[in-house]
């Protein structure tokens, strides 16, 4: 009776230090977009380097349907961290647009990230070379309820149209591409940093333009949802694109719950943007997401990990 309780005094030791030296796991699942678009390689790129620099902390990135999605994921206790546009991060939180009374106070500001620029893509002999020539064409506006479509709307709404004035037509970023090409729509909004894979895609076998959001449209958008900015697509971002294009932008952003951590928050921070260049390697947007910007058009307050870490790299 002895050398049994002794043996299991004994193990229950040897499992205690185990324990001591090995740290708590985290799980960390990052809510990207489609594989089109920009989010998902950053994302892929996030869950390496949080992964290869933070122990105890497992993270993953999947494939999903963007913004709105990625919302509902992180509100459902699906994911974790979450790709979002500034402006559907605004919405959320305040119960707007596709969250009209369906607020999600929890929602919680990490970092913003780049610009995500509004492209209106038609193929160049579409006779398509302003906003207000969708009128009576078919429209690729993004997915059903998500912020690509959000972004369409405003825009056209900008420049005199409505759904009513065109055929509206519900595509991801991959199904637009595709559809372009072979004819089957006249344009398509896409919502993201450029250069986006799903234009490159378009552009690697047929002629492209990127229609204009010029100033005076540009100023009546801003006015009306002031989360837009101006932006420029330069020259070469695509091929057979020789010049710069005048449009808008929303800003990419991480947001979190309030029931992550503030320690983990704030190592996911700075193992971040310790390793900026494995960002860049990703994509190109990944070499805008700076200390500098990094809450710069932040539409949520910011979770408290993130106010200790951006508190302390002053």
């Amino acid at each position: 009776m002895k050398r049994i309780t002794f043996t299991i005094l004994s193990l229950i030791v040897f499992f205690a230090l185990a324990s001591c030296g090995a740290p708590r796991q985290t799980f960390i699942n990052i809510a990207s977009g489609g594989t089109g678009g920009t989010y998902y390689p950053l994302a892929g790129a996030m869950a390496n380097i949080w992964q290869d620099n933070i122990r105890g902390l497992n993270a993953s990135a999947q494939t999903t349907g963007a913004s709105v999605t990625n919302v509902n994921l992180l509100r459902e206790g699906k994911a974790d961290v979450i790709f979002v546009q500034n402006d559907i991060a605004f919405y959320a939180i305040n119960g707007l647009e596709m969250f009209k009374d369906q607020a999600i106070p929890e929602l919680r500001g990490m970092v913003t990230l780049y610009p995500e620029t509004c492209q209106l893509i038609v193929l160049s002999n579409s006779g398509i070379t302003t906003v207000a020539d969708l009128r009576g064409k078919k429209v690729a506006v993004g997915a059903a309820g998500s912020g690509v479509e959000a972004n369409a709307r405003q825009i056209m709404a900008a420049a005199g149209l409505t759904y009513a004035d065109i055929l509206v037509q519900y595509l991801n970023f991959n199904e637009a591409s595709s559809n372009l090409k072979n004819g089957n729509i006249d344009a398509a909004f896409l919502t993201a940093g450029h250069p986006t894979a799903a234009v490159q895609d378009i552009s690697a076998t047929k002629s492209i333009k990127i229609i204009p959001i010029g100033a005076d449209l540009a100023g009546k958008l801003i006015s009306l949802y002031p989360f837009y900015t101006r932006t420029v697509i330069p020259a070469g971002t695509y091929s057979g694109i020789d010049m710069d294009v005048q449009t808008v932008a929303v800003k990419a952003m991480l947001a979190v719950s309030t029931k992550l951590d503030s320690g983990t928050i704030e190592k996911m921070l700075q193992t971040l943007f310790a390793n900026n260049d494995r960002l860049s390697a990703a994509h190109k947007a990944g070499a805008l997401v700076t200390l500098k910007t990094a809450r710069d058009g932040m539409s949520l307050p910011l979770h408290p990990g993130a106010e200790k870490y951006y508190g302390k790299a002053k």
